[in-house]
């Protein structure tokens, strides 16, 4: 137990990732990256037993149905998406109805097009799979798509919003002939209750989620809020456990991921300002201390050492090349 809470201690490191402001640099897609869509993920990932009855339990939430057999889920979950940064989102089939779910914090009217591009390719693989003939005269049946949109940003949303294909059209067309829907729920604190008391999991991301971002407003660094949270969710026993079993992994995924835009807006309002190594951001070329480097090298260690990030992760977490944490890599196993 002592060497556990050790080693807990120790990666309780002042691990600074530095992003740019997003809404300001093209090219930068501020849906990526950000701590709420990580956890999101990995607890309705359906890669185990118990994350399948989570997510079966949040189909049920939002569909008013009642299904126990997690046998009755086939995950369909794309590894890696082409054109789109719609990475590892989830989808799974159940009832003959071919479902995505995604988790979003900030608000994105441009859902249906990224649904519609991902569902494509969900049906080539259904397609293939079954080895329907779409040239045949015969018509082929195929499971109905539902795009659902989890949303807990800080810009107001009411409790559901539909964005449609038809208005992303550079020429209006009312027609409804062409029309694809992205359903967008808002799981902020004091929205959607009624679908949170009916799914225990999601009620516990949401409180981690809120309880993350409390601590943030109170000027917490990011490092320091997580770990607070992570605390509070073990002692609450959140997610059956779940928090106290991967807390090395939620901690480091999180501060991976994390996006710090509105941290660094709180932060450069009080005339604080950070960059990234040989950069430049807003205007000014940032460099970085031999302090900042060699505490961003032994962040790197513990990382190595206390979890199973990949190098790729740890090099973006640390702000150190690749090579570099490679070359770490090696140096531990030697």
């Amino acid at each position: 137990m002592k060497k556990k809470t050790k080693a807990i201690k120790k990666n309780r490191m002042r691990v600074k990732v530095r992003t740019a402001k997003t809404v300001n640099l093209p090219g930068i897609d501020a849906t990526k990256r950000t701590f709420r869509d990580t956890l999101f993920r990995s607890i309705y990932s359906g890669k185990d037993d118990r994350s399948k009855r989570w997510l079966l339990s949040l189909y049920n939430a939002l569909s008013d149905k009642n299904y126990t057999d997690i046998s009755a889920l086939e995950i369909t979950t794309i590894d890696d998406v082409i054109y789109v940064t719609m990475k590892n989102d989830l989808s799974f089939l159940i009832n003959s109805e071919m479902h995505l779910f995604e988790q979003q914090s900030t608000v994105n009217p441009n859902m249906p097009l990224r649904g519609l591009i991902y569902f494509s390719q969900l049906y080539q693989k259904e397609v293939a799979k079954r080895n329907l003939d779409i040239f045949g005269r015969a018509r082929i049946k195929i499971p109905s798509p539902k795009f659902v949109v989890f949303y807990n940003g800080k810009q107001e949303q009411d409790d559901i919003v539909k964005y449609r294909l038809s208005d992303l059209f550079e020429v209006t067309d009312s027609s409804g002939e062409f029309e694809w829907t992205a359903t967008v729920i808002n799981i902020n604190k004091n929205h959607n209750e009624s679908l949170q008391k009916k799914c225990e999991s999601l009620y516990h991301y949401c409180v981690f989620v809120d309880r993350v971002k409390a601590n943030l407003d109170k000027r917490m660094e990011p490092e320091d809020a997580i770990n607070e949270a992570v605390d509070f969710a073990i002692k609450g026993n959140f997610l059956e456990g779940y928090f106290k079993e991967q807390r090395m992994n939620i901690v480091g995924n999180l501060l991976t991921e994390f996006n710090q835009e509105d941290y660094d807006r709180n932060r450069r309002a009080e005339g604080y300002e950070d960059g990234y190594d040989d950069g430049v951001v807003y205007g000014k070329k940032l460099g970085r201390s031999e302090g900042e480097r060699q505490n961003a090298i032994s962040n790197a260690k513990n990382f190595l050492i206390e979890t199973d990030l990949s190098p790729e992760k740890i090099a973006k977490c640390c702000s150190l090349p690749l090579d570099q944490v490679l070359a770490l890599k090696d140096e531990l196993k030697a």
